[in-house]
Parts: C-alpha cells; sequence; structure tokens
C-alpha cells in the first residue's frame, strides 16, 4: 500500500488510486501547485472534473489549504499534520517567487489578527508576499 494511504484514511476518505497519485504531487514537492499544474503532470491519466473533485475534497478534509495567487488564479499546499485534526485555519504568510514562480508557505511568520469594525465576522485572511526567494537570490 501506498506510504500516503495513511493520512487518506486518517481523514475518513477511501483509498484510491487517484487521491494518491493526487496526493504524492504535493507531497514531491515544497512549494504550492495548481490544479493546471496537477493535470499537466498527470496528462489524459486523470480528467480534470476529477482533479477538480479530489482538490476539493482534501481542502474539506484539511489535507490541503488553498492559496490565492497575484493573479486571481488558486494553488494549493499541504496542511500541517494539526490541520486535519479540526483546526483548519491558515494564518501564515504566503511568498510568491517573482524569477521562478514558486509559491511557498511560510507558517512561522502569522498573520496578525485582524480587529474588524462591529458586525463584520472574518472568515479567511490571505496575504501574499511577493519578492525573491534564497535560491533565486
Amino acid at each position: 500500500m501506498n506510504s500516503n494511504s495513511h493520512i487518506l484514511r486518517d481523514n475518513g476518505l477511501r483509498v484510491t488510486e487517484t487521491r494518491q497519485v493526487i496526493l504524492d504531487k504535493f507531497q514531491e514537492r515544497q512549494s504550492a501547485i495548481s490544479q493546471s499544474d496537477i493535470e499537466a503532470d498527470l496528462g489524459a491519466d486523470i480528467d480534470r472534473v476529477t482533479v477538480y473533485r479530489t482538490l476539493k475534497t482534501f481542502v474539506e478534509r484539511g489535507i490541503i489549504h488553498k492559496i490565492l495567487d497575484d493573479k486571481g488564479g488558486v494553488k494549493y499546499a499541504m496542511c500541517k499534520e494539526s490541520c486535519a485534526h479540526g483546526d483548519h485555519h491558515h494564518d501564515h504568510l504566503h511568498f510568491k517567487c517573482s524569477v521562478c514562480q514558486e509559491t511557498t508557505c511560510l507558517e512561522k511568520h502569522l498573520i496578525p489578527k485582524m480587529q474588524l469594525p462591529e458586525g463584520y465576522q472574518q472568515e479567511e485572511v490571505n496575504i501574499l508576499v511577493q519578492g525573491i526567494c534564497p535560491n533565486c537570490k
């Protein structure tokens, strides 16, 4: 059985080849990836709708989280282990390199708590820092 099958089982998901292959893509990389990156890697092996549904399920189960990028698209990154156990909040910064275009989680750099006006309820905060990563500097 694949080494990542425990992640699926621990999150109440049936272990399928498609889920394992997509999860492998996240574990192979340190940076965030988009749905189109996954589709390009997989070629015609898995259809677009299946990839979309799998990513949606992984987000709902706390396996991965969404990162909004500077072009209006979405990338995804693996969650910390604790995230899969009900604490699916991402209060860390994300960094996009303007040279290599890689987006990385900066988990040790937290977004400060926001004090919103009365009547507003925060659901999500996204901060994307752009610049040059250490590898491209």
